[in-house]
C-alpha cells in the first residue's frame, strides 16, 4: 500500500522536534510495510510579498531546503508561490483556493500521485490546509483521502471557516480525530460526524520508559535529599496556561516544603516566568530532544498539564509510560489522555489553587506507578498505526470516485 501524506506539521533543520508525532507514525508505518511518502506544505513568498514584509518590518520566511531527513524519515518540501492576494485572503480568515490549486499542480509536476492508494492529510492550517489540498487531489485523481485533525485546526480555525471545513470533512472517506472531545467540538460547528473515527497520537516505548528516579536525578545533577519534584512539559504559551504556572508552583511550595520544579520547553512567556519564579528552586531546561525529555520526566514525581485547551496531549502517555503521575485540567482531550478521573481538576474559579492542592495531595499520598505504565501501553505507536492502517483499508474499500 502506498500513502501520499500531506502535512502542515513537520520538522525542519531549525526545529527537528516539530511534528514529531508525524515522524514517529511514519517510522512505525514503515515497519508494517506501508510506503508513506510525506510532503511538507510551505509557502514561498513572491517578490512583492517579500517587499511588503520588509516595509512592514516583518521577518521574512527562513529558507528551507528541498528535503529534510530525520531518523531515516525523509520529508519532501513543497514550496508554493504565495502572492499578495493569498496573504489578503488569509488576513480576512479565508483560504486561498488559488494557492491550494498551485500546490496541487506542484505535486503533479513531480508525479507525487503515482501508484498512490490513499491520501492522508494532517491538519487544516493557515494558507496551505493539507485537508483541502487532499480533497482537490482526490476529486481529480479518484483516490480516497483521510484527514487527521490534531486540535488547533478545529479549536481555533474551524469557527472562522465553518462552511469550508464542513465541506472538506464531509467529503473525506474518513476523518480521524485525536480525541472524542475534539470530534464533539467539530460536530458543534456543523460537522455530521458520520465518517469520523477517534485515534489519538502515540508514544515511543523505546524512549519513554520507567527509570529509577533517584538515579536519574543524580545523573541530571538535580538530586536533593528528601525533596519532591513537580514538572511541566510544553510550549510556554497562554493556551498551555504557562502564564499561571508561577501561581500554581508558589501555591504548591507554600503548602509543602522541599519541592523542586522542572520546566521543559520554551516560548514567549519564558522571561516573565523566570522573573516570577526567581525565589523558587526551578530548573528551566528549554527545548530538549525526546530522549532527554524522557529522562527529565522520570525525574518528576508529578507532571502538571493545566492547559486551557488540548487536542490529545501526547506528553500524558509519555510521562505515564515513565511511571510519572500526570495531573491536568479537564479541558479538551486532557481527561481522555489521562484516563483517571481522580487526576483531573475542573477548570473555573480558583483553578490554580485547586490544581496546587491536588498536586500536594498526590505528593503526600503517592500513587501506583505500575497502574499508569500499564494504561500507557495501550498507546504505543505500533498500536496507533495499526488502527490507522485499518482506516486506510476501509477507505479504499468504500471509496466511490
Amino acid at each position: 500500500m502506498k500513502v501520499l501524506l500531506l502535512t502542515n506539521l513537520f520538522p525542519s533543520p531549525n526545529n527537528n522536534t516539530a511534528g514529531i508525532f508525524i515522524t514517529n507514525r511514519l517510522k512505525s508505518a514503515k515497519e508494517f510495510g506501508i510506503e508513506c511518502v510525506p510532503y511538507a506544505l510551505l509557502a514561498k513568498d513572491s517578490p512583492l510579498v517579500r517587499l511588503i514584509k520588509k516595509l512592514l518590518l516583518k521577518k521574512p520566511d527562513s529558507f528551507i531546503s528541498e528535503n529534510y531527513t530525520i531518523e531515516n524519515v525523509q520529508y519532501k518540501y513543497i514550496r508554493t508561490r504565495r502572492d499578495i492576494i493569498d496573504l489578503s485572503l488569509m488576513a480576512l480568515k479565508f483560504w486561498s483556493n488559488m494557492f491550494s490549486i498551485r500546490t496541487c499542480k506542484n505535486l503533479e509536476k513531480i508525479n507525487a500521485l503515482y501508484n498512490v492508494n490513499v491520501i492522508h492529510a494532517h491538519g487544516m492550517y493557515k494558507y496551505s490546509p493539507a485537508g483541502l489540498i487532499a480533497m482537490y487531489l482526490s476529486e481529480k485523481y479518484g483516490i480516497p483521502f483521510v484527514i487527521t485533525l490534531h486540535g488547533s485546526d478545529i479549536n481555533y480555525d474551524m469557527p472562522k471557516k465553518r462552511k469550508a471545513y464542513v465541506k472538506t470533512l464531509e467529503k473525506a472517506s474518513k476523518c480521524i480525530f485525536v480525541s472524542n472531545a475534539l470530534l464533539q467540538k467539530a460536530v458543534s460547528y456543523g460537522y455530521s460526524g458520520q465518517n469520523a473515527v477517534v485515534i489519538p497520537n502515540g508514544y515511543d516505548p523505546e524512549v519513554f520508559k520507567s527509570m529509577d528516579k533517584e538515579t536519574v536525578r543524580k545523573d541530571l545533577g538535580i538530586h536533593r535529599n528528601n525533596s519532591k519534584y513537580v514538572g511541566f512539559v510544553g510550549n510556554l504559551e497562554y493556551v498551555k496556561r504557562a502564564d499561571k504556572l508561577p501561581e500554581i508552583f508558589k501555591n504548591i511550595a507554600n503548602n509543602l516544603p522541599n519541592v523542586k520544579f522542572i520546566v521543559i520547553g520554551d516560548g514567549t512567556l519564558m522571561a516573565s516566568m523566570k522573573e516570577q519564579l526567581a525565589n523558587l528552586d526551578v530548573f528551566f531546561t528549554g527545548k530538549l530532544p525526546q530522549r532527554d525529555v524522557a529522562k527529565w520526566m522520570n525525574a518528576m514525581d508529578v507532571m502538571i498539564l493545566p492547559s486551557r485547551n488540548e487536542g490529545f496531549p501526547t506528553v500524558v502517555n509519555e510521562a505515564q509510560a515513565c511511571g510519572t503521575c500526570v495531573i491536568g485540567s479537564n479541558n479538551g482531550g486532557i481527561p481522555e489522555a489521562i484516563g483517571f478521573e481522580e487526576y483531573t481538576v475542573e477548570d473555573g474559579d480558583d483553578f490554580e489553587k485547586r490544581m496546587a492542592k491536588k498536586v500536594v495531595e498526590i505528593l503526600k499520598n503517592g500513587y501506583d506507578s505500575e497502574r499508569l505504565i500499564n494504561k500507557a501501553t495501550n498507546f504505543t505507536w505500533d498500536k496507533i498505526v495499526e488502527k490507522e492502517i485499518e482506516v486506510y483499508r476501509e477507505s479504499i474499500s468504500i471509496f466511490t470516485p
